[in-house]
């Protein structure tokens, strides 16, 4: 039983910093492309997924050295490369190959979010 928890345990790491379901998106009818992909993409159900572990619901959490996003004044562009390839230390895992481009930069965007003084 005891060799069982870390077992569990790093199962249950590897789950919430990248398992899941995957997200797609549809196009509708009479729309473009970039508005489909817009209006399908639920940041909040990607950020339950695949952030909430270390960012924690609001952003703020900080496991495993994750960015205060309560705290942080990056822009758009910075935050689209570090969801994309990861941090440089390692800390953030990247999400190119799990995301789709409109993903990423809709949960940059979400991110933005998070700090008040960015808007």
């Amino acid at each position: 039983m005891k060799r069982l928890i870390p077992l569990f345990t790093l199962a249950l790491i590897i789950f919430a910093c990248g398992g899941g379901e995957e997200t797609t998106a549809s196009e509708a009818p009479g729309e473009t492309p970039a508005q489909a992909v817009a209006q399908d993409i639920d940041t909040k159900k990607i950020w339950k997924i695949r952030c909430i572990a270390c960012h924690g619901l609001y952003g703020d959490m900080g496991t495993n050295g994750a960015a205060n996003l309560q705290e942080s004044t990056k822009d758009l562009a910075y935050r689209v490369n570090i969801i994309t390839h990861g941090s440089e230390n390692g800390v953030m895992t990247a999400f190119g190959e799990i995301l789709s481009p409109e993903e990423i930069t809709a949960m940059a965007e979400y991110t933005m979010t998070f700090n008040k003084n960015l808007k």
